[in-house]
């Protein structure tokens, strides 16, 4: 009879073990792979596409809410929430994310726009010496066109 109850309360451990595991692995999936984002195919600044695509809802439907919440709240509260998500959320990023390397690299990016600006202004220059030193070798006296 003691061997009963042994078999019995494992088999019901592995199964709340496997309804567990189930469970984390979609809430670590939907955490992990998925951030919101602005669209950049939205109406106005993307916020409603945005979070559409994140919770996988209709937009049309999301933005007669929005419309509607806008419309019986007095205009404020849901047009500076609305506003305030437009300035804090990053854009889409142009390609798809496949992996956290390529996270990362947007997210820095995205960031730190300051540095951004920088890192190109820093390639433009190289270019541009680069160009200036071909020039020089062309119209120096030492250069022969044949």
């Amino acid at each position: 009879m003691k061997r009963h109850y042994g078999r019995r309360h494992n088999f019901q451990f592995k199964k709340s073990r496997r309804q567990y595991n189930t469970i984390k692995n979609r809430f670590e999936r939907l955490i992990s792979s998925r951030v919101i984002y602005r669209s950049r195919q939205g109406i106005f600044m993307g916020v409603c596409q945005g979070l559409a695509d994140y919770f996988n809802f209709n937009v049309f439907w999301l933005r007669i809410i929005v419309l509607v919440l806008f419309l019986f709240t007095g205009f404020w509260p849901v047009g500076v929430m609305y506003i305030i998500a437009g300035l804090l959320l990053k854009v889409e990023p142009v390609s798809p994310l496949h992996n956290e390397k390529d996270r990362e690299f947007y997210d820095n990016y995205a960031n730190s726009r300051q540095s951004a600006i920088q890192r190109i202004k820093r390639k433009f220059d190289n270019i541009e010496r680069r160009i200036q030193r071909m020039e020089h070798t062309v119209t120096s006296k030492e250069f022969d066109w044949k």
